[in-house]
């Protein structure tokens, strides 16, 4: 019979050798991504420093709570921890605990990261809302994002963060200068795992 040529697909090719087959795992294998959310509130009180992302803002009011109440700082770790399905950081660093008290809340943050690390997963984007009347936080918000983005990732320049300032408006506990809320979203990644790199 005479013989014709038709069309095929790379991708279909033949396993011979051991590491063929490391190559069509590669090709098959889809890398698990999760998201997750975290939202954390604080009351503004008099006398207290206020902290954000790990900057110290200058200002008459400060957020309250038994750590340093960076509300920024936590609702990160919880979104972290939530799309990794992990506990989150009331039940990890639990308030009744007195050596949480005044804790360093970007010291938490790392703890998280290498929590969700040593899972395997890398944290691949962080968008963070925080809602605040006072005080005027504009000024501070290149130097909040270097600060998580430098506790966030081992890789130099990362960009993994995204944060943004919403007013009150006048409306509500926010808008009457009582508190400060925050709002994360993080987006997670794991390879499968017998290709996570080694130094994962």
């Amino acid at each position: 019979h005479p013989l014709s040529l038709i069309p095929g697909e790379r991708n279909n090719f033949k396993i011979t050798y051991p590491e063929d087959l490391v190559l069509a795992r590669k090709m098959t294998d889809v890398n698990e991504c999760r998201t997750g959310i975290g939202f954390d509130v604080h009351p503004l009180q008099p006398g207290r420093r206020l902290i954000l992302g790990g900057v110290d803002i200058p200002s008459p009011l400060g957020l309250y709570g038994h750590s340093d109440a960076d509300v920024v700082a936590h609702a990160i770790s919880d979104a972290i921890l939530g799309a990794a399905g992990e506990p989150d950081i009331g039940t990890l660093f639990p308030a009744y605990d007195s050596s949480y008290k005044g804790a360093d809340s970007m010291e938490l943050l790392r703890r998280v990261v290498s929590i969700v690390r040593s899972k395997g997963w890398f944290i691949r984007w962080i968008d963070v809302v925080l809602s605040a009347q006072y005080p005027r936080l504009s000024p501070y918000l290149e130097a909040i994002r270097t600060s998580l983005e430098t506790n966030l990732s081992t890789e130099e320049h990362a960009k993994t963060v995204n944060l943004k300032v919403k007013s009150g408006e006048g409306i509500g506990p926010v808008g009457a200068g009582q508190c400060m809320e925050c709002y994360a979203v993080a987006t997670i990644e794991r390879f499968p795992e017998r290709d996570i790199p080694p130094s994962a």
